[in-house]
């Protein structure tokens, strides 16, 4: 008999738990609702149809279901249009991948890797057939790239391949090195000792006149680098500034 009791008292004690637990979950969505509502009606012009906040309640829990089925299935759409981008890079088709990158943005506009991506495939068309395309659209098409990668710094500062890449984009294609060494040494800060990055920030440095720190890196990825192609790039380009940085 006391087993039995023991038994009826904890069932209720989990009638009561789960009780309380509903009630508190159905404040939450209530006072979220309720926020939802607020919002809407303070963006509309004319409080938005419905007219007033609690008639927009009274549709958000009607539709509520519904709704989130619909972000869901949004959602799942944006994750599609970036899935199908990365494989048309993959295979090189670059300019069907800036289409699918911005249906993916219609969906998600705060995806930095989204930026990131529409950056590289962006330098890839610019780059891709020099001879069939006019300066003005290349031009464009670096803009874009540039563009891009600096959206996607500024929705993640800690995201490191914008930088590494705004670098290469900076260093090689536009010519501008002075611009790509604030990035290349966030870049290094970000990811110790990669040696591609010191590469481009060491080119950077060189193309600037800076051949002290230009030397500095190179001795560096000397000291770490167990490549041996790297090593003798490295000892080749060391070997140049020191013919121009001493004569």
């Amino acid at each position: 008999m006391k087993i039995r009791k023991e038994v009826v008292i904890g069932i209720a004690v989990l009638a009561i738990f789960a009780a309380a637990l509903t009630f508190f979950l159905n404040i939450g969505k209530m006072r979220a609702r309720n926020g939802l509502a607020s919002r809407i009606a303070e963006i509309s012009g004319r409080g938005g149809p419905p007219e007033t906040i609690e008639g927009l309640r009274d549709a958000l829990a009607l539709y509520e279901k519904r709704i989130e089925a619909h972000v869901r299935d949004a959602a799942q759409t944006g994750v599609y249009w970036k899935i199908l981008a990365v494989r048309l890079q993959d295979r090189g088709l670059h300019l069907e991948a800036l289409e699918a990158l911005e249906q993916a943005m219609n969906y998600n506009a705060e995806d930095p890797a989204l930026r990131y991506l529409a950056g590289i495939s962006a330098a890839r068309v610019a780059k891709g057939t020099p001879d069939m395309m006019s300066a003005d659209r290349r031009d464009r098409y670096y803009a874009l790239s540039e563009s891009a990668f600096l959206t996607a710094i500024d929705l993640d500062g800690s995201y490191s391949r914008p930088r590494y890449a705004l670098g290469v984009l900076y260093t090689f294609d536009l010519n501008r090195p002075e611009d790509a060494i604030p990035h290349l040494v966030r870049f290094l800060e970000l990811t110790v000792n990669d040696v591609d990055g010191m590469f481009v920030l060491a080119r950077a440095y060189y193309m600037t006149a800076r051949y002290g720190e230009a030397l500095e890196l190179y001795d560096r990825i000397l000291s770490i680098t167990k490549d041996l192609e790297k090593k003798m790039e490295a000892e080749r380009n060391r070997e140049h500034i020191m013919e121009v940085y001493y004569g």
